[in-house]
């Protein structure tokens, strides 16, 4: 029982954090030692799964695809769409700029955190981390700007997001913000609208299956370079949530939501200057050590996702 709550309440976390562009559940899932195991049960969805029902019956069934582990991540998931989510919503709509300060000391810290999982730093590593820092920044601006919200681009979309929430610091909601979707799915998701639900969800399950097997097989074969690799994509995620910064461009996505493109980056004093508004600077520093103490202690408490041996890049 203890597991169960304690998957439920990783999963909350998870959810909590989808929620706002620019975070990743991947990254509480990495913090919180669950996610290889996120990865490898995500990947027991298949065609294997019909023989492990052949062979051992339902619950032969149950424990191929580790539903001990998923169903209580997966509850803790949903009831924070539900319930936390539209508090970060809230706080994201009305107090941006503490939300991100606190989430950017717990991204920050994440980094640290996944970074002692490398065995043994060598300077052929800054490549990859250096990739996976370009990866993170560039991302946003591969993906399709949809003008109007039909049903393929709406499961695009699932799929996209999905797979981003899979990887560390690449934020799902963030690249659905890109898109010009954040607004409509998370609309959807609070008036329950079952027809978008269902059309956004089945992009999801899309992108699961595949994504999912792509990050098993890498970290199988490439298990620390693809650490290396997630490591950057954190610290690529981290500008996206400096909070004292302005908008410069945008363009307006489906339902006129505006979609930042570009953003000025600034210190606290030339942002009370600039944009008139307050900077919360001792609050704003106090909720990064919140989130940088946090994320240290759940750290420290975890087991680490990646105890096996490690294939060296």
């Amino acid at each position: 029982m203890k597991r169960y709550l304690t998957l439920f309440f990783k999963g909350a976390g998870m959810g909590a954090a989808d929620a706002v562009p620019g975070v990743s559940g991947g990254t509480i899932a990495f913090i919180t030692g669950i996610y290889e195991e996120l990865i490898h049960s995500i990947k027991q969805f298949g065609p294997s799964a019909i023989g492990a029902w052949r062979r051992g019956g339902t619950m032969g069934l149950y424990r191929h695809l580790n539903l001990a582990f998923l169903l209580p991540l997966l509850l803790g998931i949903a009831a924070s769409v539900v319930s936390v989510a539209h508090l970060v919503t809230w706080l994201l709509d009305h107090h941006s700029l503490l939300l991100n300060a606190f989430f950017f000391g717990l991204v920050l810290a994440s980094a640290v955190v996944v970074a002692r999982q490398v065995s043994q730093w060598r300077w052929r590593h800054v490549l990859l981390l250096v990739l996976g820092i370009c990866m993170a920044l560039w991302l946003p601006s591969l993906l399709p700007a949809p003008t109007e919200t039909s049903w393929w681009m709406l499961t695009l979309a699932g799929a996209i997001a999905i797979s981003a929430m899979l990887l560390p610091g690449v934020s799902g909601s963030f690249l659905l913000l890109v898109m010009g979707f954040y607004g409509t799915v998370m609309e959807g998701i609070k008036s329950i609208d079952i027809a978008l639900i269902a059309t956004f969800g089945a992009g999801c399950a899309i992108g699961l299956m595949v994504f999912s097997r792509i990050l098993s097989w890498l970290f199988r074969h490439y298990r620390e370079g693809t650490l290396l690799v997630l490591i950057g994509f954190i610290l690529g995620s981290l500008p996206q949530l400096w909070p004292w910064r302005e908008m410069v461009s945008y363009r307006l996505g489906s339902g006129d939501q505006i979609v930042p493109l570009d953003y000025r980056y600034l210190m606290p004093s030339d942002y009370s200057v600039i944009t008139g508004e307050p900077s919360h600077l001792v609050a704003a520093i106090a909720l990064m050590i919140v989130g940088l103490v946090l994320v240290m202690v759940i750290g420290e408490r975890s087991p680490s996702p990646f105890q096996e041996d490690r294939t060296h890049v």
